[in-house]
């Protein structure tokens, strides 16, 4: 099974590659995202590097694999828009709402698709999800704020638990939220992002993804944003 998931993730990491490929320019920055199925992105697109001028990293990961296979590496002060970000997800449904922030880099995977024209999201078929919540949601916060937003989160009707041993990249510990069913994306991510010493969290449905890529056995679909 680990090995067909790795195959379906090869699979829609390649069909990224095909989708962007012919809208590549020299003078064009690409956003990309943090995980697996996004590290199998980054070593294929090393074969481009000479069709496109760089990338924005979402993590520090993601900059060190991209350097890797020789592309430069951009900080978003430094660029004004981004044609594409490609990155993964933990969930998404119908509606191409997606949950992210499993790899603990959700807030800087906000920022940068929120400078991109167009998201590519980029997923196997076991991410797909009528509703939202059954990957626990990632709260990154201040930590002053853990035990606060722990408390809205048990009156949400979740399970928080804060991520041992982990900080992001900001500095800044994760909460993990079990046991939400997320009916409505955009309203619970507006509603959210209000909450006192949050610094993001994984619902991405304001800015959700433009385009899905999703692998199965019978080959890669391809869905727009309704």
């Amino acid at each position: 099974m680990l090995f067909e998931q790795d195959q379906l993730k090869k699979m829609a990491a390649q069909a990224a590659i095909e989708y962007i490929s012919p809208h590549l320019q020299t003078d064009m920055i690409l956003g990309i995202g943090t995980g697996s199925t996004a590290d199998l992105f980054i070593d294929a697109l090393g074969s481009l590097r000479s069709k496109f001028k760089g990338a924005v990293a979402s993590s520090d990961r993601s900059a060190a694999r991209l350097k890797n296979v020789g592309i430069p590496v951009f900080d978003l002060n430094e660029v004004s828009s981004l044609r594409f970000y490609i990155d993964g997800a933990d969930e998404i449904n119908s509606n191409l709402d997606m949950l992210k922030g499993g790899g603990g880099a959700l807030t800087r995977e906000k920022i940068v698709a929120s400078v991109a024209q167009q998201f590519i999201c980029i997923v196997d078929q076991s991410k797909c999800v009528e509703t939202l919540g059954q990957f626990p949601l990632p709260i990154e916060v201040i930590e002053l704020s853990v035990q606060a937003v722990m408390r809205w989160a048990i009156a949400q009707g979740g399970q928080p638990i804060v991520r041992a041993n982990f900080k992001t990249d900001n500095g800044h510990p994760i909460i993990d939220v079990s046991g939400l069913k997320i009916t409505r994306p955009k309203d619970f991510e507006s509603s959210l992002d209000h909450v006192a010493g949050v610094v993001t969290h994984g619902i991405f449905a304001l800015r959700g993804a433009d385009v899905a890529l999703i692998a199965s056995p019978n080959g890669v679909k391809t869905l727009l944003r309704p």
